[in-house]
């Protein structure tokens, strides 16, 4: 596959990951609802097996991967959540990972990255450029570089989540009207997007950030 992912590659990846991943739940929160006037669901992804989405988008990527590239393996660059996901999904297909993690990521993300068998390569985020230094891992070992965000099947597999959300509202009898997709990269917003477009086409899909942690906005 290349060029932009389609609802359908969202629809196919929903089925390739079915068993693979966690169905996280969709859960009302009374209290937003209050808040908000509104009714409010949430669907939990730290319930994942590597505590957040982005488990959906390289499981997804990695499956997608001919045998030759399994056995070569596959490189990415993390501060954390990307690369826990990376390593997870190439442990449960027996591929080897090498993750390109900053000098001062989180204690506890690097040693979950290892955890899933991966190998850690540390740079210095400040003098760095971290997509080069993959790529150039991954030409010295033959690997398949997995981007965070900016590749198609990655955010077909982000994408699954908006399926399952909507999935599960209807069997609650609700229809969502907003989306809200936190946004870093975007992968995950791409994703959702085009399932909601197909899935919940009157629905609006709202990008947010922390205030003071604005990165994408900036």
């Amino acid at each position: 596959m290349s060029g932009a992912p389609t609802y359908a590659d969202v629809e196919a990846a929903a089925a390739r990951l079915r068993g693979r991943i966690v169905r996280t739940p969709l859960l009302r929160h009374r209290l937003l609802d209050e808040i908000t006037g509104g009714t409010v669901l949430v669907k939990p992804e730290p319930l994942q097996k590597t505590g957040s989405f982005k488990l959906r988008g390289a499981t997804n990527a990695a499956l997608l991967l001919e045998p030759e590239a399994r056995r070569a393996g596959v490189v990415t660059h993390s501060s954390g959540n990307h690369g826990q996901a990376v390593a997870a999904a190439a442990h449960m297909l027996g591929m080897p990972a090498l993750i390109a993690m900053p000098q001062d990521a989180p204690a506890i993300k690097v040693e979950s990255t290892r955890r899933w068998g991966a190998e850690i390569h540390f740079f210095d985020r400040h003098n760095t450029d971290r997509e080069a230094l993959a790529e150039r891992l991954a030409a010295e070992r033959g690997a398949t570089v997995l981007p965070p965000f900016d590749h198609p099947h990655v955010i077909a597999g982000q994408g699954t989540l908006a399926v399952e959300l909507v999935e599960d509202a209807k069997v609650m009898g609700l229809a969502p009207d907003i989306f809200v997709a936190c946004t870093g990269g975007g992968g995950l917003t791409a994703g959702c997007a085009l399932a909601m477009e197909a899935l919940a086409p009157g629905a609006e899909v709202w990008a947010v950030e922390p205030e003071g942690w604005d990165d994408t906005r900036r």
